[in-house]
């Protein structure tokens, strides 16, 4: 069982450049998993963690609706945006600058085998991170993420999470909005869900937030959350 994790910053990348990269960390470790079970042996599983920001990009998860992307071709080009159709759960969500986006690329048998215990904590990370900043977050039942003023007029998403997994290997992630241009949200209905708002950590706290200093608090929270041993830089 291997604990430990290799984190790697990605800086600002192309959307598909990095999704082929996840799919490749993922496929090797379930390669090798396949590998060691067919010869009996018990050869460590590498676990991975990818920090990047996207340019423009909206996403859409392998159950989502296209109506929700309100925008054709060449508007997403006049809005200098890219559009995929990607293999994770949840509907559809953008991705840009000021964004963090997180990808693990876990052997969750090397932690536990439990996909609902692995998307709560993986918002509990992110509820531990904005309270460093005096932020409630909150959990909106059936509405994987993290949310704000939940149960009233005013309730808006922070962080966006879907993932997909394979022989207990996860990839995709989460997506915290810290200082994120919001006006690129009018052009879909986030996550499916009508009538609810999106924000940031810049517009609830009325400053722009260091990036750098709210990825060194993820990490500290999930590792904490996770039991990870140790982050490898990569």
């Amino acid at each position: 069982m291997n604990k430990k994790i290799n984190l790697i910053n990605l800086n600002q990348k192309d959307y598909k450049e990095i999704w082929d990269y996840q799919t490749d960390l993922l496929q090797s470790t379930v390669d090798l998993k396949i590998k060691n079970r067919r010869e009996s042996k018990e050869t460590p599983t590498n676990n991975y963690f990818l920090f990047v920001e996207h340019p423009h990009v909206y996403t859409l998860g392998k159950s989502g609706d296209m109506s929700n992307l309100l925008l054709n071709e060449e508007q997403l080009k006049q809005k200098g945006a890219t559009f995929y159709k990607i293999n994770r759960g949840g509907d559809i969500t953008y991705h840009g600058p000021g964004q963090i986006v997180g990808y693990p690329i876990l052997d969750l048998e090397n932690f536990f085998t439990d996909i609902h215990k692995y998307l709560r904590l993986l918002e509990e990370s992110i509820i531990k991170t904005i309270a460093e900043y005096g932020l409630e977050g909150e959990r909106s039942e059936g509405e994987t993420g993290v949310w704000l003023g939940v149960g009233t007029p005013f309730a808006r998403k922070i962080c966006a999470m879907g993932i997909r997994t394979s022989r207990w290997v996860t990839m995709h992630g989460f997506a915290l909005n810290v200082n994120t241009d919001l006006g690129y949200f009018d052009n879909i209905i986030p996550c499916g869900i009508r009538g609810k708002a999106v924000t940031s950590l810049e517009a609830e706290l009325g400053r722009k937030v260091p990036i750098d200093e709210v990825k060194e608090k993820i990490l500290k929270h999930f590792k904490e959350l996770f039991e990870v041993e140790e982050f490898l830089i990569k």
